[in-house]
């Protein structure tokens, strides 16, 4: 009778600590650093209309490049020079895809109409699915 108790007391410890770990996890944070240029505007406008719906399962931070505090940002993630668009998720601006290549979700996305001297490796898609295998 004794084991028995242990079991089920240690069975409702384990289960409150797992619902307990999920429910205050933090949500993932997105950060955004961006020219405030409507051809920068443009291009997010996707990305922003997708984040919008997600509620409170994201944290989202958005910062004007050309700012002196978006300046800063810019360097502490190791880059420089004429950056129109950063998207940081959990801090980093590189993450593998699930075929395992790489992205990295710097300059414009890979859309028609995006100035080609500027334009990245990334679209909204890989941007949804790095946040989707972080918010469960």
């Amino acid at each position: 009778m004794q084991t028995r108790r242990h079991f089920l007391a240690a069975l409702a410890v384990s289960v409150l600590t797992v619902t307990a770990g999920h429910a205050l996890a933090a949500p993932p944070t997105m950060e955004i650093l961006a020219m405030p240029h409507p051809p920068v505007k443009m291009a997010l406008a996707p990305l922003r209309e997708w984040l919008a719906a997600q509620g409170t399962k994201l944290k989202v931070v958005e910062t004007d490049i050309e700012s002196a505090q978006g300046a800063k940002r810019l360097a502490a993630v190791g880059l420089s020079g004429h950056v129109p668009i950063v998207i940081l998720i959990d801090g980093s601006y590189r993450h593998r895809r699930k075929d395992g290549s790489s992205v990295e979700f710097v300059n414009f996305p890979a859309i028609k109409g995006s100035p080609p001297g500027a334009l990245g490796n990334w679209t909204t898609a890989d941007v949804q699915a790095a946040l989707n295998e972080r918010v469960k």
